[in-house]
C-alpha cells in the first residue's frame, strides 16, 4: 500500500465523517464571519471537505511523479472523488443551497462518464486522462462546495454569491467536459455498432 493509495483511503474514510457532521442534529453554535452566521458543523464540514480535496490533488501528483500508479489507485481514486462530491451536492440540495436540477445533471454526467470509462477499458482501449475542461470542473466543484458550506459568503462590500457563481461555472464545465469525453471516445460506439 503506497502513499497515494493511503491518501485515497483517507479520503474514503472522510466521507462518513463529512456526512455525519452535516446530518446529525449537532448544535455546536454558529460563527459570524463577514456578517454571515455559519453553523460550526458546516465550518467543520467545509474543513473536512477541503482536506479530502487536498488529498485528491496530492495522491495524483505523488503517484505520477514517483511512478506509483496502481490498479487500486486507478479504480479507487476517481471513485472516492465522485463519492465525496456527490455526497456534498446531495446534502447541499437538502440544505436548499443549490438547485436539485443542477445536481441531477452533475450526477448523470458522472455516471455516464464512469460507464464510458468502463466500456473503454473492457474493449481494450486506453482511458483518457482528464483534459483541462474536466480539471476546471473538478476545481470549481471543490471550491464551490466549500463556499456553499460557508453559507455562500460574498467578498467585500459587493457581497457577490461566489459559491453560486462557482456552481454554475462547474455546471457548464460538467456538461462541456462530459460531451468532450464522449467525443474523444466516439470510436467505442463505432466499434460496438460494427459488431
Amino acid at each position: 500500500m503506497n502513499l497515494p493509495n493511503r491518501l485515497t483511503i483517507v479520503r474514503i474514510i472522510l466521507i462518513p465523517v463529512f456526512l455525519l457532521l452535516l446530518v446529525l442534529p449537532l448544535n455546536w453554535g454558529e460563527v459570524t464571519w463577514l456578517g454571515t452566521a455559519i453553523p460550526v458543523t458546516q465550518i467543520l464540514g467545509a474543513i473536512v471537505f477541503a482536506v479530502a480535496s487536498i488529498t485528491d490533488f496530492l495522491d495524483g501528483q505523488i503517484a505520477r511523479r514517483q511512478h506509483l500508479v496502481t490498479n487500486f489507485g486507478k479504480f479507487a481514486d476517481p471513485l472516492a472523488d465522485k463519492m465525496i462530491v456527490m455526497t456534498a451536492f446531495i446534502l447541499l440540495v437538502a440544505m436548499k443551497a443549490v438547485p436539485a436540477w443542477g445536481v441531477a445533471i452533475i450526477v448523470c454526467r458522472e455516471l455516464a462518464v464512469t460507464g464510458l470509462r468502463l466500456i473503454v477499458v473492457e474493449t481494450g482501449g486506453q482511458v483518457l486522462a482528464a483534459a483541462w475542461p474536466g480539471k476546471i470542473k473538478t476545481t470549481t466543484q471543490m471550491v464551490g462546495i466549500i463556499l456553499l458550506l460557508l453559507n455562500n459568503i460574498g467578498f467585500g462590500a459587493i457581497n457577490v454569491p461566489m459559491a453560486l457563481i462557482f456552481f454554475y461555472i462547474c455546471l457548464f464545465f460538467t456538461i462541456y467536459s462530459g460531451i468532450d469525453y464522449f467525443v474523444q471516445n466516439r470510436q467505442v460506439f463505432a466499434e460496438s455498432s460494427a459488431e
